[in-house]
């Protein structure tokens, strides 16, 4: 694959190494093809990262070989919601690891990752801009390569759906500073010593003495949305890490539903939907919850 810029007025007479920064590749990224067989051309011709470009130029870069990943293919179907040549949007069940963990090397998104793209003669690393727990489900967006990461993750945005325990009306933003719980590796707790964490909610149904939440992420702790909504006294049922009850949905209540990112495919904004999964739904049910947006 080659990736293809053209120069603009501003970076007429500007160093090729300036222009690919501005136009969103890594000092690394840059690095890795330089030196490669026809890495940077203009015209057909191999340049250097210190040529003058000028205004109306092309600039071909070839997008350099991935490296080899040490995590284990296994053949774990994967729900494709949105798909381009730079990312892939995929829908997470519960019970599903993002990545291997040292308690935990199996049964794991980026295994199922390895796999297709082996089975697609394409192998490459799982690189998820956004990660779930392991209970959590919904939507995960994956770059395919290093240069389409950073700029999928500047500006995507998220938005997820739980069901917390008690009456919460309305809506607000719970700011309050996330740190690891003391004697811990795992849970987190609201700490004035933690680093600041912003999570906005809108309530959307409420019943049963449970409530339906529609929650935006403006910072990206660990479990930053069960950590916050047990601090102000409403746990996300199922929770019980966090003091959620376990009797009506056996994993925490939460699915990420919504993303929303720019693909440097065309630099269009995707909006990718996943429904709610079927427990969630079944819980929605008995609690009498209306699943409206």
């Amino acid at each position: 694959m080659e990736l293809h810029f053209i120069v603009e007025k501003e970076f007429d007479g500007r160093r090729t190494s300036d222009f690919l920064r501005s136009s969103g590749l890594t000092a690394g990224f840059i690095r890795s093809v330089k030196y490669l067989p026809q890495g940077i051309c203009v015209a057909g011709e191999q340049i250097k990262t210190n040529t003058i470009l000028r205004e109306g130029m092309q600039v071909d870069v070839i997008m350099p070989p991935e490296p080899i990943t040490s995590v284990e293919a296994e053949d774990i179907p994967l729900e494709i919601l949105y798909e381009d040549d730079f990312c892939m949007v995929i829908n997470k069940p519960a019970n599903l690891l993002v990545h291997p963990s040292t308690a935990q090397s199996v049964n794991t998104l980026a295994g199922g990752w390895c796999s297709l793209m082996q089975k697609r003669g394409t192998p490459s690393p799982f690189r998820p801009v956004t990660r779930l727990d392991k209970n959590t489900s919904g939507v995960v967006l994956a770059a395919k390569n290093r240069f389409a990461a950073p700029i999928i993750l500047e500006g995507a945005e998220k938005i997820y759906y739980a069901v917390c325990e008690g009456e919460l009306y309305g809506e607000d933003v719970i700011d309050a500073p996330i740190a690891v719980a003391e004697g811990s590796i795992i849970s987190r707790c609201v700490s004035k010593e933690g680093k600041p964490s912003r999570t906005a909610y809108k309530s959307i149904s409420v019943g049963g003495g449970h409530t339906l939440l529609r929650l935006q992420l403006y910072t990206g702790r660990t479990h930053q949305i069960r950590v916050h909504l047990a601090h102000i006294g409403h746990p996300i049922a199922g929770d019980d890490m966090y003091g959620g009850s376990t009797n009506l949905i056996k994993r925490q209540a939460l699915h990420s539903k919504m993303i929303t990112f720019t693909s440097p495919l065309d630099d269009k904004l995707k909006i990718v939907i996943s429904e709610l999964s079927e427990d969630i739904i079944e819980l929605c049910n008995k609690l009498n919850l209306e699943m409206k947006a």
